[in-house]
């Protein structure tokens, strides 16, 4: 197993996404230490977890409030002495779909401020164990705004492009303490909640956004959450030890194939 002994802090857990990377990491060996506000749907993963055999924790822990942070990653220490993996996949309210030049200042700047709060305080408080103790891997998440102009996607775009430096950054700044920092680049997955939820509330739109979205990829299609997960794992474990301060795509190649049509020959 891939990450046996590891233990893994995972933010906003009870989302489809965090839930996702939550299951792996377990099956792959990890104790995984599930927090997020609604602590109804954090059990519901944990419980998943549980019934496959996983070991788990379950706490309520908001992911904005760096008290409750650092609060919660003590008891984790408490009880385990170590942190190995952190990884955030706390949820935004992001307005898209408006043209930059005719949206409030407010909606722009919103997303950018919250993701970068939360992203920092998680981060940086799992840093400070893990420069005591001399290793461990930052998680964070990303979309394809973070690599390439891609029109209507307002601040989701400039919160994806500040995360993405900042993980570099804290990269840069914790490699001398053995602490790897990698960001993961998604183009949205098909499966999860949000997309889901805005397929059931307007099915026609969706149907044409979705296909927009596939034919800007190399592979024509969106990456599964599966597929996500599945590099969090690798990236967690020994096996990616020497990859850090980078940005991963799993975009299935829209970050550099927007706007690039092939058809089968």
């Amino acid at each position: 197993m891939l990450l046996k002994n590891k233990n893994a802090v995972i933010y906003g857990a009870g989302g489809s996404l965090g839930g996702t990377v939550a299951k792996a990491l377990a099956a792959a060996g990890a104790t995984v230490f599930l927090t997020g506000r609604n602590i109804a749907s954090v059990q519901k993963i944990a419980d998943e977890i549980i019934a496959a055999g996983g070991n788990v924790d379950v706490a309520e822990v908001d992911g904005m409030d760096e008290v409750a942070i650092n609060r919660h990653l003590d008891k984790v220490i408490n009880k385990t002495g170590f942190v190995d993996i952190s990884f955030n996949a706390v949820g935004i309210d992001v307005v898209q779909g408006v043209a930059l030049a005719t949206m409030k200042m407010a909606d722009f700047v919103s997303p950018v401020t919250n993701t970068l709060q939360t992203r920092f305080l998680t981060a940086t408080a799992a840093a400070r164990l893990m420069m005591k103790q001399g290793s461990g891997v930052i998680l964070s998440l990303t979309a394809t705004p973070g690599g390439i102009g891609y029109p209507f996607t307002a601040g989701f775009a400039a919160a994806c492009s500040a995360v993405e430096s900042f993980s570099r950054n804290l990269a840069a700044e914790t490699g001398v303490y053995g602490i790897r920092v990698v960001n993961i680049r998604s183009g949205g997955s098909p499966d999860s909640k949000v997309f889901k939820d805005a397929i059931d509330d307007r099915p026609d739109v969706m149907a044409a956004v979705l296909h927009q979205m596939e034919n800007d990829t190399m592979l024509k299609r969106l990456p599964q959450m599966a597929e996500i997960a599945n590099a969090a794992v690798f990236l967690a474990s020994d096996m990616a030890g020497g990859i850090t301060g980078v940005t991963v795509d799993v975009t299935c190649g829209t970050t550099a194939g927007l706007n690039y049509r092939m058809d089968r020959l």
